[in-house]
């Protein structure tokens, strides 16, 4: 693939920034910030692979001031730091094998289990507003375990849905709204290092436009995550049903219209 360098002009970094910083904000706190970032790369004129690669960069700047938000908040569990080069290495080996299942056949699966993290989500309607428990149990260990694993490795091979599938694995498992979603920052920060690494050495990645975009994301994660924080469940739970539902929406116009 012949390397692809971007004009570099006003207009162009504008639209970066700004889409960094409203695709951070919403990311911080539910995931889904790439139905924003990605579109306004390739709307740019960014080949996909090069759309992808940047905004993989830029995604990781971004999540990394997510992820310390949380921390500095006490919204991570500590076992979820053991978690990170699960995902880290699952997402790694999931870059590599990204033509082992028909993308068409991972669309159809994508859009009927975000239906159902959708719908039971909305049925269970105080669902997420108080932890069920502190600690994990040994169950929940193992569980957490192949969670970060499998979503890790998905991250990697394809990647939609990714932290709407980490939040509602943690809310499955007994914790709170706004600790599901630092819970999944944090693993959702490995797995996207890990498909970077990967962006990086395949030469896809615009460094320069990666960059901007990613300081513009850090910015807006720090915002969107300290409003997660500070409003809780309550502001978390309707983002994360609309973000859903958006990504939803996404999937099907993927499948009947491209």
């Amino acid at each position: 693939m012949d390397a692809y360098v971007p004009s570099f002009d006003i207009f162009t970094i504008l639209c970066v920034i700004v889409g960094g910083f409203i695709g951070a904000y919403v990311d911080a706190s539910v995931g889904g910030g790439g139905l924003i970032t990605t579109p306004t790369l390739l709307s740019l004129g960014f080949p996909v692979p090069y759309a992808l690669g940047t905004n993989k960069l830029a995604s990781s700047m971004g999540t990394v001031m997510s992820f310390l938000s949380f921390w500095k908040a006490g919204k991570i569990n500590k076992f979820a730091i053991f978690l990170m080069p699960v995902s880290f290495i699952a997402s790694y080996l999931g870059a590599y094998v990204v033509y082992l299942l028909p993308e068409k056949l991972l669309k159809n699966i994508i859009v009927v289990l975000l239906i159902a993290v959708a719908v039971y989500t909305y049925k269970r309607s105080d669902w997420g507003d108080n932890p069920k428990q502190e600690k994990f149990s040994k169950a929940a260990i193992i569980a957490s375990i192949i969670l970060a694993a499998v979503l890790g490795f998905y991250d990697g091979f394809f990647g939609p849905g990714t932290g709407s599938f980490l939040i509602f694995g943690f809310l499955f498992l007994g914790l709170d709204f706004v600790t599901a979603a630092g819970n999944a920052k944090a693993v959702n920060l490995a797995s996207g290092l890990g498909a970077l690494v990967s962006f990086a050495v395949s030469g896809t990645v615009v460094w320069s436009y990666g960059i901007i975009m990613g300081i513009s994301m850090m910015i807006g994660a720090y915002f969107g995550a300290q409003k997660a924080i500070d409003k809780g469940a309550a502001y978390v739970r309707p983002l994360f049903l609309t973000v859903t539902t958006l990504l939803i929406l996404k999937q099907v116009y993927g499948l009947f219209f491209n």
